[in-house]
């Protein structure tokens, strides 16, 4: 966590105490688990380490930071990683007077979208 991840998780699972296996993890910062960001991400390792009373199994997980450069970590932004961008101060025109504000005369809709009432009445009669 000092070196710069995101996140870190260890799980250490085997026989810790005693006959029964136990599995212990230690989680530290953000880490995510799912989606196509995890590919990119996230760091796995795993280790086999033989003792006497049997088997441990250590798995290190670390989450890499977002790095635009792609030196340290992956050059993909996180998807829901949201920028706020500072709104500009924009001076609108004032409205013209001889223009109705939100009327709209027939002649000014779109020709290429209208549909002649005897089209729709004969699509009804053939179904």
């Amino acid at each position: 966590m000092e070196n710069g991840a995101k996140g870190c998780e260890v799980v250490v699972s085997g026989k810790l105490q005693g006959q029964r296996t136990k599995a212990m993890k230690f989680v530290d910062g953000l880490m995510i688990h799912s989606g196509d960001p995890v590919n990119h991400y996230v760091d796995t390792a795993l280790h086999h380490v033989l003792l006497r009373e049997g088997v441990l199994g250590i798995k290190v997980k670390i989450m890499l930071p977002w790095d635009p450069m792609g030196k340290m970590g992956p050059k993909k932004p996180l998807s829901e990683h949201v920028t706020i961008v500072e709104p500009k101060d924009e001076i609108l025109p004032p409205p013209s007077l001889d223009r109705r504000v939100g009327i709209q005369s027939p002649n000014n809709y779109p020709q290429h979208n209208r549909v002649s009432l005897a089209a729709v009445w004969s699509l009804d009669a053939v179904l």
